[in-house]
């Protein structure tokens, strides 16, 4: 029988976002507002973080605290087809353990200010590893089921004056989620009203826009506000990839 591991939390990330939509599928693939990383007192973490200051960019491991249970295959967000769990990056796993790679802007202390990231508010860090590029990246790797994914272009998306109605967070989520594909697809809050006219939600935002698939360009038509996020409950899913 293989050995059981118990691990304890180095410290708390915490940032403006609370909710699953407000996050990248992963890091740095689109603008969030920054966060930081708080670690525990009296753990001598401060010698642990002597020279990391030097690094741009550095691994986190953490737990995916929302996510209670896992799923052999998801669905991830592109290509239709459900994937085995170990082919994506998706939160639902056996162990919940989430691995991204982040900016580090600065050390203060016990605290590391970090910018483009795919975490939300309150993700329990289990460690901090440096980036090392000559070790970390290798582009010519293959890319498996993604490589037929990644020669699609991605959408354009035209506010016209509807982006001056919602705030910049807002802009930044729904251009992440609308690029890759504006079409509705399960746990995405996306319907069609007619023909090319489509909806997303947001909080108790919904954003009504139309597609041009010839010129991959999608236009808004209308934004409006519906009330209380109590009345609209977001169930976008985990499974990103």
């Amino acid at each position: 029988m293989l050995e059981k591991f118990c691990f304890e939390p180095i410290g708390v990330f915490h940032s403006a976002a609370g909710e699953r939509y407000h996050v990248p599928r992963q890091a740095g693939v689109a603008d969030v507002p920054p966060g930081y990383i708080e670690l525990a007192p009296h753990r001598n973490f401060e010698q642990a973080l002597a020279d990391l200051d030097g690094f741009d960019r550095v691994w986190l491991l953490y737990c995916f605290h929302r996510n209670p249970n896992w799923k052999p295959k998801v669905l991830p967000p592109r290509g239709g087809i459900k994937r085995g769990v170990f082919a994506t990056r998706a939160p639902h796993r056996p162990n919940p353990i989430g691995l991204s790679c982040v900016e580090l802007i600065r050390v203060d202390g016990l605290r590391l200010d970090i910018g483009a990231h795919d975490l939300l508010d309150g993700t329990p860090i289990l460690d901090i590893k440096p980036y090392i590029s000559y070790a970390d990246a290798w582009p010519e790797a293959s890319q498996g089921w993604l490589e037929t994914l990644e020669a699609e272009e991605p959408w354009t998306l035209s506010w016209g004056g509807f982006g001056e109605q919602v705030d910049a967070v807002m802009r930044m989520t729904i251009q992440q989620r609308l690029s890759q594909d504006p079409y509705p697809y399960p746990s995405r809050r996306i319907r069609q009203l007619h023909d090319t006219l489509y909806e997303i939600a947001y909080k108790e935002w919904r954003v009504r826009y139309r597609v041009y698939p010839e010129q991959r360009r999608i236009e808004v038509e209308g934004v409006v506000n519906e009330g209380s996020t109590q009345r609209h409950k977001d169930r976008e899913s985990e499974e990103s990839f």
